[in-house]
């Protein structure tokens, strides 16, 4: 079989991996929704869903740094990587250990696209349509729900000593999108910058997310002051692009109802 990863990277696999090592939590995730939990053999410390998983999965490291001896001893027929999580000087070690396939996701049509790949490398190709079907039709009715809505002007805050804020290109940035939000922030990627510069954005909404930085309600009172609305939200539902998605929907529309 030969498939082109997300950044087009030709992939050759002589059969449906067995041995695979995944490198990203939102694509752990995944893999176990399509039915390959027992193929996964190696995980990083952050594959946190479904929970039970570190406990019978290998841990190989972070997303960042891992341990390639560990990699290596798995002996793995594939590796799942992404092109924003894991480092290039991380993916040419690995491809040393075994095929690499990256994911590049910025659009919610790119985590179908990948959705769709897993299928056909992992022979779960009617789990992944029926998968897609799902979640498109969750993504129409929250749609829906918001079409007569205004739309608003928001800060989707990552980061915090420096402040770092979700940019355009990014996947959150596509998530707000679907929600109807506008995002203040015009650069692209996730720019560091100073509180004055975040006011001068002028967001009617500040989104402070759980992940990677953990804020919290102490931080949200810190904000307060500076901005007319403040809240915090769940990071996983805001950036993980996998099966996850089907649960971001249901939490954007309850978070909609509590707006």
């Amino acid at each position: 079989m030969e498939i082109r990863d997300q950044l087009g990277r030709k992939i050759h696999l002589s059969k449906v991996p067995e041995r695979i090592v995944s490198l990203v939590p939102s694509q752990t995730e995944l893999l176990v929704d399509l039915g390959m939990e027992k193929n996964i053999v190696g995980i990083t410390q952050f594959c946190v869903h479904p929970s039970y998983l570190k406990k019978i999965k290998t841990r190989v490291g972070g997303t960042k740094k891992v341990n390639f001896r560990k990699i290596h001893e798995l002996e793995p027929d594939l590796i799942l990587c992404n092109k924003e999580e894991n480092t290039p000087e991380m993916v040419s070690e690995l491809e040393k250990i075994a095929t690499v396939h990256i994911s590049d996701v910025v659009t919610i049509e790119d985590a179908f696209d990948l959705m769709l790949q897993y299928g056909k490398m992992f022979d779960r190709e009617n789990f992944a349509q029926t998968m897609i079907g799902a979640i498109r039709k969750k993504l129409d009715n929250l749609r829906d729900s918001l079409k007569d809505k205004p739309v608003k002007k928001v800060a989707y805050f990552i980061w915090k000593a420096p402040y770092m804020l979700a940019g355009q290109n990014t996947f959150i940035n596509s998530l707000l999108e679907i929600n109807n939000f506008e995002n203040a922030v015009k650069e692209n990627r996730y720019p560091q910058m100073s509180l004055k510069e975040i006011k001068n954005l002028e967001p009617e909404l500040c989104l402070l997310s759980s992940e990677p930085y953990s804020f919290t309600e102490e931080h949200k009172k810190e904000l307060q002051p500076h901005f007319s609305e403040v809240k915090l939200v769940d990071g996983e539902y805001f950036s993980w692009y996998g099966s996850r998605l089907s649960e971001a929907l249901d939490y954007f529309k309850a978070l909609h109802l509590n707006r």
